[in-house]
Formats: C-alpha cells, structure tokens, sequence
C-alpha cells in the first residue's frame, strides 16, 4: 500500500471514530432522559402520559377531530375514525381506533404483551396503521397506568 493510500485510510478512519462520538452521545442522553423520566416525582402515569402524548402521539388516531381540526379533549383517546389512509391497497388497513381511554381493550396482561411486543389479544399482529410497538416492560406499564387514570 503506496503512503497515499495509508494517509486515507487513516484519515478516513478518524472521521469515523468522530463521527461516533456524538451518537454515541445522544444515545448516553437518551438512556439518562428515560432514566430521569422513570424516577420523576409523577411516576408510571407521568412517563405514559409522556409516552402517549409526547412519543407515540396516541391521539393522532385515538381521539376525534372537531370541527375546526382540533383533537376534541371532551373525547381524548375515546377512539375515532382513522383520518389516514393507505398510499397502496391495504385490505386490513384499519377504519376506526378504538378507545383506549381507561381501559385498554383486553386485559392489563394482554395489553402489556402488545405494547411490548406487537401481538394483539387475537395472538395477531394489528392492522396498519397501528404501530408494531416494542416498548420496554416499564414503559408498556406506564402507559397502562396513564390510560386507566383518564377513568372512563
């Protein structure tokens, strides 16, 4: 290999270890906010209202429109028509989001399982667009406490 060559490599080689370092920062960022989030003084409802709300936007689907576009907080996370459609032929795409307000369709066991691993009560994977979501066990918990204290 001519020094050309090896002057490159090194260099190219560099560039990816300093590439790295900020990924490799924003994850370390990541796992602490998840950490902070966990040990907060609202606990699991506080960190499933943030994964409902804030990360998953449950409320996309889950909860209707009014008339002026807004989501209507008198029916938050009652379920609604789903306002997407499919850009392709999707003969299961889903119509309507059901209520997952206070309590989630099945059981607080089943709910978990689909919340951490995509499979519904049906032992079926939901229909698009629903998301496939693989949530961490203290996550999936969190969320179940946040739903059932909207109580409805």
């Amino acid at each position: 290999m001519g020094p050309n060559r090896s002057r490159t490599l090194v260099a190219i080689l560099l560039f990816a270890m300093n590439a790295a370092g900020p990924v490799a920062a924003q994850i370390q960022l990541a796992k602490k906010a998840g950490e902070d989030t966990e040990k907060s003084e609202g606990g699991p409802v506080a960190r499933g209202r943030y994964v409902v709300e804030g990360i998953a936007r449950c409320t996309r689907c889950h909860t209707p429109l009014l008339p002026d576009g807004e989501r209507d907080p008198g029916q938050w996370l009652m379920g609604a028509p789903v306002q997407i459609r499919p850009t392709y032929s999707a003969p299961n795409w889903a119509l309507r989001a059901p209520r997952i307000a206070g309590s989630p369709p099945g059981t607080d066991a089943e709910f978990i399982r689909l919340m951490m691993t995509g499979i519904s009560r049906t032992g079926k994977q939901l229909n698009p667009p629903m998301p496939q979501f693989r949530l961490t066990r203290v996550d999936a918990e969190a969320v179940l406490a946040y739903l059932k204290s909207l109580g409805r």
